[in-house]
């Protein structure tokens, strides 16, 4: 197995299948004083899929503002430490019929909250995609790193 298919397989055992609270930060759109872009993070429901994380969300929330704006995020898993650069974007209406076998697999995740929480007749729910590019798996008490890049399917 190579370490690109080792990672993945972390991966899918952390968070596949699942729903899991991650870190999502944006650039938020009003610069700070001196004009240079904020971060902006926020503690989301994620499912992860094959490189992906999948969050519902609506269409005028900040973070869909943010990444309509600039499409670079980052995910951060603090209990083990992985990080990942990460590209947002808006798959689309969360009951749209191409997100159809997806939303499955969220519904089943997020069951517990879902149904009281996203009114699927509303247009404005959306299918939020973050797409990882590069990720580190860091643990701090052994000092083992491994480097992901998801783009080039490699890991170091």
């Amino acid at each position: 197995m190579s370490k690109y298919e080792e990672a993945m397989k972390n991966l899918e055992e952390k968070f596949g299948g699942k729903e899991s609270l991650i870190t999502l930060a944006t650039l938020a759109r009003v610069p700070n004083a001196e004009g240079k872009p904020r971060p902006d993070a926020r503690i989301v429901n994620a499912y992860y899929e094959d490189g992906s994380f999948y969050i519902a969300t609506h269409a005028k929330s900040n973070k869909m503002q943010q990444i309509a704006d600039n499409p670079e995020v980052a995910v951060c898993y603090i209990v083990e430490t992985f990080t990942a650069s990460a590209i947002g974007e808006d798959a689309g209406w969360v009951a749209d019929e191409k997100n159809a076998a997806i939303m499955e697999k969220v519904r089943k995740a997020f069951a517990e909250w879902y149904p009281n929480v996203v009114n699927e007749a509303d247009q404005n729910q959306r299918l939020l995609r973050v797409r990882m590019t590069k990720g580190l798996w860091h643990d701090a008490h052994t000092g083992d790193k491994n480097e992901i890049d998801f783009v080039n399917k490699t890991a170091t």
